[in-house]
């Protein structure tokens, strides 16, 4: 999904290299997801199962554009 690849390449560009291991891993697992799950988690309808992915999710989520 293209607006999910330009809300993970932002996070990308912005926060990578100054990312810690452990905020790497995660955002590596939130790779892992299926496209249209990270969707509904991303809109809010959803909740993710793990709280490291959720809180990942919520600090995606107010990344300005």
């Amino acid at each position: 999904m293209r607006e999910l690849d330009q809300l993970l390449t932002r996070w990308l560009d912005r926060e990578w290299a100054a990312s810690s291991e452990s905020e790497r891993g995660v955002f590596l697992r939130l790779l892992d997801c299926e496209d249209d799950r990270l969707w509904r988690w991303f809109l809010g309808h959803e909740t993710p199962p793990d709280a490291e992915l959720d809180a990942f999710v919520q600090r995606l989520r107010t990344l300005p554009p």
